[in-house]
């Protein structure tokens, strides 16, 4: 978007206070001492009225036009990678090993037993679990069944707790039941309702609006991402259009068809593209192959087809997505807000107010970031210094590599998010004019 194609800035300033004295909080003047104030608003401390994003400043038909065109063609595009790369809809053949009928059992009786294998010291060691439990459901509800569960953590299974069973129709009866976990669902089910009341709780209608956001991008995800992956179209294709998807329903959803959204996923987008160039780019400079985990090593073996290293780089890009959507969002939030207080702040200005906004939050996200990470490999660290590697070795190896790669690339498009998206905020609120209801 040129800015010669922009209108020029409006000169009515009506809407401004005459009196330097009650212009403290807006333009340049001079406060009830005499002391000069500046026309910038502090950055990050922005209280003008109540709405959001284009709820606070009036925007162009030009910049509008120019902003909705630039998204049309994007969703247009977006549309037409979902319908190249829809899955075929044929159901994968089942993998070998795996079960696919549960049902929920009761535990009756626990008798604690030596693990197989564990040595004994002292009568002390791994104890495992010989459980009696009543099937609560399936074709042999009632029945009681006796299992042996052969795992470090199972001795403290409780009478007339829940557990889930394995079945296979195919085995004897007396191996058609198999443990396979405890029963967390309903667990679970009371969490995400909890979360959801506090995002509700605080967001109220956006809140709401961003839960559904989530469900469809989770929608996204089960319907599209994972079946095309599975028919084996090129996965970085398929994160791409995934990304981009998902960033059109998250941000829309949760913060409306206005300008401002549309700037965030303009900025969402062109980060993205800097973050897929550098995971493709340091992917093969380090040369990452995909394996470096145990669940994709047997994948690999069941489905010799899938691409390991371009289902990696799907990972890193979708990985980064959330991360990017916030930055954008409160990026353009807050030059809007800047512009909506002051709308004397010329464009390099508001460009340099958004980004003392953006060090901040970049500051404290990419922490989050790198945290995240490290806190999920945290039995993997605890490892490696049980074992005294060396730390060159340690970051050497394939699993902690990929996750090093992961974040930085992650964060560099997290950083690169900041100007990109605060140079186009600026550029787009620069002729915009507060909206009544941010004057009132």
């Amino acid at each position: 978007m040129d800015a010669d194609d922009l209108p020029d800035e409006p000169d009515d300033r009506s809407h401004q206070p005459d009196d330097p004295a009650d212009a403290a909080t807006g333009g340049s003047g001079t406060d009830g001492e005499g002391e000069a104030v500046s026309d910038v608003a502090p950055a990050g401390h922005t209280h003008v009225g109540h709405g959001h994003g284009d709820d606070l400043l009036d925007i162009p038909e030009t910049t509008n036009r120019w902003l909705w065109g630039i998204a049309a063609v994007l969703a247009f595009a977006t549309v037409i990678g979902l319908v190249a790369l829809w899955p075929s809809g044929e159901s994968p053949p089942p993998l070998p090993g795996f079960a696919t009928t549960f049902f929920d059992a009761r535990v009756g009786a626990v008798d604690e037993v030596p693990c197989p294998g564990a040595p004994i010291v002292d009568d002390s060691g791994l104890q495992c679990a010989q459980l009696r439990v009543e099937l609560l459901e399936g074709p042999d509800e009632g029945l009681s069944v006796g299992l042996d569960v052969f795992d470090a953590g199972s001795a403290d299974f409780r009478e007339g707790e829940v557990v889930v069973l394995s079945y296979d129709a195919a085995a004897e009866p007396e191996f058609r039941y198999r443990f396979s976990d405890r029963q967390r669902t309903s667990v679970l089910f009371w969490l995400a309702v909890l979360f959801a009341l506090a995002v509700v709780l605080l967001g109220r209608l956006r809140g709401l609006a961003a839960l559904v956001g989530l469900a469809l991008s989770l929608a996204v995800l089960l319907v599209f991402t994972v079946p095309a992956l599975l028919d084996d179209s090129d996965a970085v294709l398929v994160a791409v259009v995934t990304a981009a998807a998902i960033s059109f329903l998250a941000i829309y959803l949760a913060h409306g068809f206005t300008a401002m959204s549309t700037v965030a996923l303009l900025g969402t987008l062109g980060a993205l593209a800097l973050t897929i160039a550098l995971s493709v780019i340091f992917v093969s400079l380090a040369n990452l192959t995909g394996l470096g985990g145990d669940e994709v090593t047997f994948l690999r073996q069941v489905s010799g087809t899938i691409d390991l290293r371009g289902l990696l780089l799907a990972g890193i890009i979708i990985g980064a997505l959330g991360a990017l959507d916030d930055m954008t969002v409160t990026q353009a939030s807050a030059v809007f807000e800047l512009r909506a207080a002051n709308d004397r702040m010329s464009t390099a200005e508001l460009y340099a107010a958004g980004i003392r906004i953006g060090r901040d939050h970049v500051a404290s996200t990419v922490n989050t970031l790198v945290l995240a990470y490290a806190g999920a490999a945290m039995p993997l660290f605890l490892l490696f210094a049980a074992t005294d590697q060396p730390l060159a070795a340690i970051a050497n190896g394939e699993i902690v590599a990929t996750e090093i790669v992961r974040t930085l690339v992650g964060s560099i498009g997290l950083v690169a998010a900041v100007p990109l998206t605060t140079w186009l905020a600026a550029l787009t609120a620069r002729h915009a004019t507060p909206s009544a209801d941010a004057v009132a």
